[in-house]
């Protein structure tokens, strides 16, 4: 029994170490980078709170930027263990949804502390090596973005549970609740972000429910060892059950399960399609509808006029594009440039994205490391094999990779004369910027049109002017073109609490 009314702590964005040469928090990292790279980490089923290693099916984790180097074996879950993480999940809902909201948050509240404070390193280690993050990419989100996302939402979810009736009539007074979901979530996560597999897991726990999770195999080391910390900081057993396996298998044992009441997705826009359709043909045998929440797939877009600054223009494409590989839904993947101003900013944006080193992220020097793994590098080689074949593009800078090691794929560059071209609307997710310069006497509401129907997806935009005029028009003509629209910026880097994703 709760005898306050409790405020959380006041949420802050977590400050982001530098990592220099000789800084406690640099030689901290080294020695975890070290220490993990000499293991064969065992990733078990946790299911009720109990550690299981299967014998089949197995997968591996490997270093993207050396894959003969084996990091962690995974263990995949058969129909029972699928059964069981669902019932543990259907029955833990019960008493933890019943727990004051405080008592909740105070998990959370204290595994970011946890995250930024004592594990720092050691989930900051296991992104740059599973996911081959450079330090400054794994330090933003594996541990800033993801004690963000845990503070803020509980100061959130106080929001939330405040929100009560108005007006009662004389003599009575209405009250409401918010009860989690009947059933359980099941969270579906993706390789990029350590943070939002966590985030995937963690928001709907927070809020009482019983969660299913599958993170991706490839993120697989830093989404176990995140989830230990919940553990460690209170969760209770069953509350969070962590399972592995063919995603297409597992999702329809548990998409057809009657207690689903809600899916929590970060992925590819296909699979999403594919489970909304699955829901919709099992929607008579479930015990509730269930809420699917998912943020899928983009073909980012800059779209820069004649008065933009040439140099904010020129570092939003290089940090958009290549940053983490161009391995971001956000990623600015397709640029629309003036002649004029084309013709200023094409030799110093070509000269910088020659300058990117890659290579392992160890080495703190490289600007990009590896992709994920080969299928995603092959998938990125035959965009630039295609454009290298074609007479509606050409290669400016990059085209060149290396699968020897690690799956190296270097910053590409590819100028296109059609701006259908497949290139500038297909998804590559990669180290790919295609552009399409336009012509000066374009008018506004033409280049506008063209950026909004070039292709499918709508999820990240920037726009690049200084006159005030063309930005106020720009942005209404695009209203619909992006969620996360940004004014000369990159399309890339949203901050908890600053801007919504």
């Amino acid at each position: 029994m709760s005898l306050g009314i409790f405020q959380c702590p006041p949420p802050y964005n977590e400050p982001i170490l530098n990592y220099k040469p000789l800084s406690p928090e640099r030689i901290q990292l080294e020695a975890e980078l070290q220490r993990q790279k000499s293991l064969v980490t065992e990733i078990p089923l946790i299911i009720n709170g109990v550690e299981i290693t299967a014998s089949k099916p197995t997968f591996e984790v490997r270093c993207p930027h050396d894959h003969n180097h084996k990091l962690a074996h995974i263990s995949g879950a058969n129909s029972t263990q699928t059964q069981n993480a669902i019932r543990a999940a259907v029955e833990a809902r019960k008493t933890w949804g019943q727990l004051p909201w405080e008592e909740r948050a105070a998990v959370f509240l204290r595994a970011a502390d946890m995250i930024t404070g004592k594990y720092r390193s050691r989930m900051n280690a296991a992104t740059m090596l599973g996911q081959s993050k450079t330090i400054h990419q794994a330090e933003i989100e594996a541990a800033a973005e993801l004690a963000d996302f845990y503070r803020f939402n509980t100061f959130f979810a106080r929001q939330l549970y405040e929100q009560q009736p108005m007006k009662s009539p004389a003599g009575n007074w209405n009250r409401s609740e918010l009860r989690p979901l009947e059933g359980f979530v099941y969270a579906i996560a993706p390789f990029n972000f350590t943070a939002i597999s966590l985030n995937l897991a963690a928001a709907p726990a927070l809020m009482g429910c019983g969660v299913v999770w599958k993170p991706a195999p490839t993120a697989a080391l830093a989404s176990y060892y995140g989830l230990k910390i919940l553990e460690e900081a209170g969760l209770p057993p069953g509350v969070i059950n962590m399972i592995h396996g063919d995603p297409v298998v597992l999702g329809k044992e548990i998409i057809s399960h009657p207690d689903l009441a809600g899916i929590h997705f970060t992925g590819s826009t296909n699979t999403f399609q594919q489970i909304w359709k699955q829901v919709g043909e099992n929607i008579t045998q479930y015990k509730t509808y269930p809420r699917l929440v998912g943020e899928t797939g983009g073909k980012d877009f800059v779209l820069a006029d004649h008065s933009a600054d040439t140099q904010s223009l020129i570092t939003a494409l290089i940090r958009g594009a290549f940053e983490f590989q161009g391995q971001k839904c956000s990623a600015a993947s397709r640029a629309y440039i003036p002649t004029s101003l084309w013709k200023k900013i094409k030799s110093p944006l070509l000269e910088q994205a020659k300058s990117l080193a890659v290579g392992s992220p160890e080495n703190y020097q490289n600007f990009c490391g590896a992709v994920i793994d080969e299928r995603a590098f092959h998938k990125i080689v035959s965009y630039i094999e295609a454009a290298k074949q074609s007479p509606d593009a050409q290669i400016l800078c990059g085209g060149e990779y290396d699968h020897k090691t690690g799956y190296f794929v270097y910053p590409t560059i590819i100028q296109v004369e059609d701006p259908h071209y497949k290139s500038m609307s297909e998804e590559i997710f990669g180290p790919v910027l295609s552009v399409y310069v336009y012509p000066d006497t374009s008018s506004v509401a033409e280049i506008c049109e063209l950026v909004d129907k070039s292709s499918n997806y709508a999820l990240t935009g920037a726009i690049f002017a200084c006159n005030r005029h063309v930005v106020k028009e720009m942005t209404d003509r695009l209203r619909d073109a992006a969620g996360n629209f940004y004014i000369n910026d990159k399309p890339t880097g949203a901050v908890v609490g600053q801007q919504p994703f």
